[in-house]
């Protein structure tokens, strides 16, 4: 056997192949032993973790505490943008625009600028972009105002009233649960028409139908043409105390001598600039600006709007999420004093590892291997956690929570390195440990 052995480990020379051959069996040989190298360097991590785990589980306290509160801030920062587009995007569309005397400034300084240098935005501008305009898909004005609504006895306080065009329902999503939207033949004629919120439908009418009846906003009849689907509340605020009239029934009851704010849809995001530039050419023509000479109104995308929002998450999440990521230094500092009390209890174990052949890389693996798989489970255990916070966050507060991959594929990785680099050094020592000095101490 030995001698069958020796031959097939000799190179022939009529066999030109023998020397890829061998290096070919070493190679798999190398492979196959790494793995059982990390496969038994995983089965005594696993081993030692359940043989001690109130010490392992005492020991990740601090990786556990500092993954959830990773991952509960992140959720909260997601949870921020989701909520804030939501809300944004029930006004502000996709490939839409505003036109405004003031959209937005960010000092005090732009502002009293634009209010010296803007002036007001009346009707007929928005009715000269409505008809010049070839790439506006939509427009709608944007007047905001709260009234009072009664019906009878019943009395509803604080209703937004929006005063809108047709074209509303094309800018931004209006489902509704009975009737219809406010048409052009109402917004022509100022008809006292009204789209109700699903709690005005119910304050005021209870279980009657709402359709065809007629309700006072303020001190005017209304009739209420259509009642929209129930959107519930957010914040602890209801998002169906709303009211759509058309525009020029508003203008008729709250006063014209105010500033107009008008949204405008294009027909894609791809036109969505060529539309914006269209828009800015009749405004200035109707304003009677020299090309060298600013605009004297103001206009705001809602791509740009969502830049600014993710902007500013950015940063929130640059500011909070490092100094979270300090009590994962600490888990390690913890996790590193374990495994060196680790290593100081196996010392005859790993001498006996060396007598009966093991390496250095070995037992460089094996702790390793098992600091890498305590703090990755002090990961898991912290995403769990986090979860549960954010669950009760979000049924006691009502705020929304929302954990994304990124920061379940940053716990886990995050904590799992940490634990490797805090296993280094115990690693290094106990590998460096001699068997005969090793098996002395027994």
């Amino acid at each position: 056997m030995c001698r069958d052995i020796l031959d097939s480990m000799s190179i022939d020379s009529s066999q030109p192949q023998s020397s890829s051959n061998l290096q070919d069996r070493e190679r798999q040989y190398g492979k196959r032993r790494s793995s059982a190298a990390v496969w038994e360097a995983c089965r005594i991590a696993v081993d030692s973790i359940w043989t001690h785990k109130l010490r392992s589980v005492l020991t990740l306290i601090g990786i556990i505490i500092a993954i959830a509160s990773v991952v509960t801030v992140g959720g909260a920062i997601e949870g921020l943008g989701a909520y804030v587009w939501k809300q944004l995007s029930s006004t502000f569309a996709s490939n839409t625009f505003i036109v405004a005397r003031i959209v937005r400034a960010t000092s005090m300084e732009e502002f009293e600028k634009k209010i010296k240098r803007n002036k007001e935005i009346h009707t007929d501008d928005m009715q000269a972009v409505e008809e010049l305009c070839d790439g506006c898909e939509a427009i709608s004005p944007m007047m905001r105002g709260t009234d009072t609504l009664k019906r009878g006895t019943r009395i509803f306080y604080d209703a937004n009233i929006s005063g809108i065009s047709a074209d509303m329902d094309k800018i931004q999503s209006v489902d509704l649960s009975a009737g219809r939207f406010i048409l052009g033949s109402d917004v022509a004629h100022a008809r006292p028409a009204a789209v109700i919120g699903s709690k005005i439908r119910e304050d005021l009418f209870g279980p009657l139908d709402a359709l065809g009846k007629e309700i006072k906003i303020g001190a005017d009849n209304f009739t209420v043409v259509g009642v929209e689907a129930q959107k519930g509340s957010m914040q602890g605020q209801s998002m169906d105390n709303s009211v759509y009239i058309p525009y020029t029934t508003f203008l008729k009851k709250y006063g014209t001598r105010q500033s107009v704010t008008f949204q405008v849809r294009a027909s894609s995001e791809e036109t969505l600039q060529g539309t914006e530039d269209e828009v800015r050419q009749i405004m200035r023509s109707r304003h009677k600006l020299k090309p060298n000479k600013e605009d004297d109104f103001d206009m705001l995308t809602s791509s740009a709007i969502q830049e600014t929002i993710d902007r500013i998450l950015g940063m929130i999440a640059v500011a909070i999420i490092p100094i979270t990521l300090i009590g994962l230094v600490v888990g390690g500092i913890v996790v590193m004093n374990i495994m060196l009390v680790t290593v100081t209890e196996r010392t005859v174990e790993v001498g006996m590892r060396k007598a009966v052949g093991a390496k250095r890389s070995d037992i460089l693996l094996q702790f390793l291997v098992e600091s890498a798989l305590l703090a990755t489970l002090g990961g898991i255990f912290g995403l769990g956690f986090a979860y549960i916070l954010c669950e009760i966050i979000e049924r006691t507060v009502g705020f929304p929570m929302q954990i994304t991959l990124g920061y379940i594929l940053l716990a886990i990785l995050t904590s799992g390195g940490v634990g490797m680099i805090s296993g280094i050094y115990p690693a290094y020592r106990a590998s460096k440990l001699s068997p005969i000095a090793a098996l002395a101490r027994e």
